[in-house]
């Protein structure tokens, strides 16, 4: 899994980089995405950031990309809505 977060100072540049990370995972905060990744995915992430957005940025901007080990997933914690997103649902 990989977390993206991201503060961007372009409305126009933001938008696009949202909609950019979408395809990939789900939001979790406003400019915090959830990814679940592989080494493929990750690849086409940073591929993308450098050739699209790195020339976009303003020296206030910032991507952080944190990847997580599949091992320490079940460490983390969750409240809120985000906790009720990992519940799985039975519709009968």
């Amino acid at each position: 899994m990989l977390i993206v977060s991201y503060d961007i100072s372009n409305d126009k540049v933001r938008t696009k980089f949202a909609k950019f990370l979408k395809k990939f995972g789900r939001k979790i905060q406003y400019s915090v995405y959830e990814i679940k990744n592989s080494p493929r995915i990750i690849n086409n992430i940073t591929i993308e950031i450098e050739k699209t957005y790195k020339n976009k940025f303003s020296n206030a901007d910032s991507i952080l990309i944190v990847p997580i080990t599949e091992a320490d997933e079940h460490k983390i914690i969750r409240y809120g809505y985000p906790a009720l997103e990992e519940e799985e649902l039975l519709f009968l």
